[in-house]
């Protein structure tokens, strides 16, 4: 018998393994069962403040969405042109309050991340970020309307004020992960702490930092249609008293168009984005 038959023979003569399951020891599992108890309380605990047990009346009540939505079928696209007009304006609230936060993020980014600045400086810098993040746009959209009045400036100062937050977090989490060798060759040049993190540190994560404000800027596009809601101008305006004076046609008209344009956005968005990482 040859010594590869040998070894076959061998192989069959053993015993087969009982399970090919993975045994994990029992303390994980305990962890694990104990982390599933949690959500599923947390979700019984939710269930009649959050009226989960209205559900069914989105199979009883189908007829009334049906009525409702049969009334968008037919879109008016009448004055499509002056739908555009305040697409083109959302956008621009978009750019101006994306391009706002990001210059005002990176410092706050800097002072956020914890293999930068002292502890002292990071925790109030991150709570401070935090309560920017917290609160939502629109809030702030009411403010600025009182503050400045209606239109499209207010609309910015409110997306530049929370995307503050949202950028000062993403970007200080990205800094933190950086390769810790180049910023210490630089160190040991005689550099100071501002040369470190303009030389060792942003290079690193502007690829990562530029994929970020692409995503932001595509969500805050979406975040601007509704801030019109509020008065804060673009098309958000236009659709919220389209919806109020009970013009169905026009609103399924400006819809589409709000549809079309962030899908446009989001092709052209990915595209960059994979070009820079």
């Amino acid at each position: 018998m040859t010594d590869t038959a040998a070894q076959l023979d061998q192989r069959t003569s053993l015993p087969s393994s009982p399970s090919a399951v993975p045994r994990y020891p029992l303390a994980r599992r305990i962890r694990g069962w104990l982390g599933w108890a949690l959500v599923f309380g947390l979700l019984a605990w939710s269930w009649s403040p959050a009226e989960m047990f209205r559900a069914g009346a989105l199979i009883s009540d189908w007829r009334n969405m049906a009525d409702f939505g049969s009334a968008f079928l037919n879109p008016n696209f009448h004055d499509w042109d002056q739908y555009v007009s305040d697409m083109v304006v959302t956008i621009q609230i978009a750019i101006w309050g994306t391009a706002l936060a990001v210059v005002f993020g990176i410092p706050f980014s800097i002072l956020s991340s914890s293999n930068v600045c002292p502890p002292w400086i990071v925790q109030p810098v991150r709570r401070l970020m935090d309560s920017c993040r917290a609160i939502n746009e629109i809030v702030f959209a009411l403010l600025f309307v009182v503050a400045v009045g209606l239109g499209p400036f207010a609309g910015v100062m409110a997306l530049f004020v929370h995307n503050l937050g949202v950028f000062a977090k993403l970007f200080s989490e990205a800094v933190e992960q950086v390769d810790p060798r180049p910023v210490e060759g630089i160190r040991v040049t005689g550099a100071v702490r501002v040369q470190e993190v303009v030389f060792g540190v942003i290079p690193q994560v502007m690829p990562l930092w530029s994929s970020f404000t692409l995503y932001r800027l595509e969500t805050n596009v979406r975040s601007a249609t509704t801030l019109g809601i509020v008065g804060a101008g673009g098309i958000g305006q236009t659709l919220f008293e389209s919806i109020r004076s009970f013009q169905y046609a026009a609103t399924a008209a400006q819809i589409i168009v709000v549809v079309v344009t962030v899908m446009a956005l989001d092709l052209i968005s990915a595209r960059i984005r994979k070009a820079l990482v």
